[in-house]
């Protein structure tokens, strides 16, 4: 099938005007860019002053919270309707125009998710899944996650999360907004901790995602050779300046403490309180970071309280609005996104990658909101929400 003369953005940072592109709905692959020549009664339609984007990449999401006030509500499921909830919460992203997600786990089953994803038993994006968050005991995410005391326990969760189907490890380095009695800005782990967590998990072949949001935890987890840092709130100039030195990948989360304060009725108190003090130091930490060159992909903490699964696009939006351009914000939430979690094949519309877009009925340069209202949601070649192509639908079919 061949799409053209559309405006294409290709999650590399380039812009292609009056272009097509060409995708095989067999292999779900696509074929060509740009320039695209029709094999044999190839189905070709006319898409004039539409525009094509990747499919979205979410660096951090959670598909087994749903926006609940707290995660209390969460903790008393089975795992029978956890993976129900984390089945509904998938399709609901998929459905909202994001494609790829990196999956931040609760009670080892994104892992399962992912299997049945890609098998095409249920409906979802690409996922790069987690099994269990490590964190202290008693520390933030506890009550899903798996709590570790001293570097030998640090390893055998590790391990553990590795034997279970892990993609990739996620500790928390500090405390955080959502559990109770634990302080966003204190450091968690000791540096031999940190250390074991991180040595272990790259002798086991996978990257490690850091919970950080003080600056002194961010610091630490930096040191002790961590892949992505997850909001980065209260960052200093140090910080910034070491992520910048060692290239460790920022994934802010604007939307979570958004939702929080947008929802104040509806928080907890304790949530509410400690947002009220992140959120002005978040935005100021994201400034910084992009002015001082930090590499940044785009996450949005989906199903954090209020932070519901579908409204993902919003984050481009926000990074635009606080310090970042729209292309550099679309490829850090696309082309970006993908590689930095390590999903192969995806993020970018380039020949042989995966045929998975949007079609906008604008220019998302110029208005970041296009994004978040997608004609047409193509996922491997296929239609998964929106219109289909042609008569009725999306484009004029014009062989």
């Amino acid at each position: 099938m061949i799409l053209r003369d559309v405006r294409l953005l290709d999650g590399t940072g380039e812009l292609y005007e009056e272009a097509a592109v060409q995708f095989d709905r067999e292999s779900g692959r696509i074929t060509a860019v740009g320039d695209a020549t029709p094999g044999p009664e190839e189905a070709i339609y006319d898409l004039a002053g539409k525009t094509i984007v990747p499919g979205l990449v979410d660096a951090h999401v959670h598909f087994s919270l749903s926006g609940e006030a707290s995660v209390a509500e969460v903790v008393q499921m089975s795992e029978a309707e956890l993976m129900l909830v984390e089945a509904r919460n998938a399709r609901k992203t998929l459905q909202s125009g994001v494609t790829g997600v990196r999956a931040m786990g609760a009670k080892d089953l994104d892992v399962l998710l992912a299997e049945r994803i890609d098998r095409g038993d249920v409906p979802g994006p690409r996922m790069v899944a987690n099994c269990r968050s490590i964190t202290i005991t008693g520390g933030h995410g506890h009550h899903l996650g798996r709590e570790v005391d001293g570097p030998t326990d640090c390893r055998r969760a590790v391990r553990e999360q590795v034997k279970q189907g892990a993609q990739f490890i996620k500790f928390m380095a500090t405390g955080g907004v959502t559990t109770p009695g634990t302080d966003p800005d204190t450091p968690a782990f000791t540096p031999e901790e940190m250390d074991a967590l991180v040595d272990e998990a790259h002798r086991r072949g996978v990257h490690v995602a850091t919970h950080a949001h003080g600056a002194e935890g961010v610091k630490a987890a930096v040191r002790a050779g961590v892949d992505t840092v997850e909001h980065g709130t209260y960052l200093d100039d140090d910080a910034v300046e070491m992520l910048v030195a060692e290239d460790v990948t920022l994934v802010p989360t604007l939307s979570a403490p958004y939702r929080i304060v947008r929802n104040a009725d509806h928080a907890t108190d304790e949530s509410l309180q400690k947002t009220n003090v992140v959120y002005e130091r978040h935005i100021e930490s994201f400034q910084r970071a992009v002015e001082a060159g930090v590499e940044i992909v785009g996450g949005t903490d989906a199903g954090t309280p209020f932070n519901y699964h579908g409204a993902n696009a919003t984050e481009i939006s926000f990074m635009v609005e606080h310090a970042m351009d729209p292309m550099d914000a679309l490829v850090a939430m696309t082309g970006k996104a993908a590689d930095v979690i390590g999903l192969e094949d995806a993020g970018t519309l380039e020949a042989e990658n995966y045929a998975d877009f949007l079609v906008l009925d604008s220019n998302p340069l110029e208005d970041t909101a296009a994004i978040r209202e997608p004609r047409t949601v193509v996922k491997g070649g296929e239609v998964v929400a929106g219109e289909q192509f042609g008569a009725g639908g999306v484009g004029e079919r014009s062989d």
